[in-house]
Parts: structure tokens; C-alpha cells; sequence
């Protein structure tokens, strides 16, 4: 079973910051800046070419309202949203899972693209 799964089962203790069915949102434990947040979906897919198309319509409703959450902090300037897929893209947990990481102004992150 991998580390978001035991998350998932609360086998692994996490910060949660939002939860239904279909997903859950948790603070990074290495967080890029701060308030960058996980959303993993409940089903176990490995990558975003793995999710079941129907699962993943509703998977990504749910990563824009946690986007959402995070861009409504008042410091927040708008953020950058990923997935990486596959070990070689930098996936480091074989769970499907998109990062949000807030930006604010000197937040010191370099930009990668434009």
C-alpha cells in the first residue's frame, strides 16, 4: 500500500484541509511555499494517465475548489498548479496527485515557466 493510501486510511497522521468521497486535500510535508497542498485522489490511480476519465471528472472539480481555498488567503497572488507523472517527471509517490502551491509577493520560488 503506498504512503497516500495509508494517509487515505488514516493509518498516517496528515494536516487535512479538505475531505469528501472523491478526494483529499493535505498540507505537503516539504512544502515548496508555504500552504502548498496535496490533492489526492481516494481511488489509488498511479498517474493522471491512469484515472478512470469518470473518476477524474469529479476528482477535478474538487482540486479547483481546493485551489480555490488557497487563492482566497489574503496574501496569496495566485498560484501554480502540477501533477508530475512518472518517476522520471519527479514523481515521488506512485498516487496520482496535484500540487498547489500558493505565491505571494518575494515568496523566493523561481519562476520555471511563463
Amino acid at each position: 500500500m503506498c504512503v497516500f493510501c495509508k494517509i487515505i486510511n488514516k493509518e498516517i497522521p496528515s494536516t487535512v484541509v479538505y475531505e469528501d468521497e472523491i478526494a483529499l486535500a493535505i498540507l505537503d510535508i516539504q512544502p515548496m511555499t508555504p500552504g502548498h497542498t496535496l490533492v489526492i485522489p481516494k481511488q489509488h490511480f498511479e498517474t493522471l494517465l491512469d484515472c478512470d476519465p469518470e473518476y477524474l471528472k469529479e476528482f477535478i472539480v474538487r482540486v479547483q475548489k481546493v485551489t480555490g481555498m488557497v487563492a482566497s488567503k489574503p496574501d496569496v497572488l495566485g498560484t501554480h498548479l502540477f501533477v508530475n507523472n512518472g518517476e522520471a517527471a519527479g514523481q515521488t509517490v506512485p498516487h496520482l496527485h496535484f500540487h498547489i502551491l500558493p505565491r505571494r509577493a518575494n515568496d523566493q520560488l523561481k519562476e520555471h515557466a511563463k
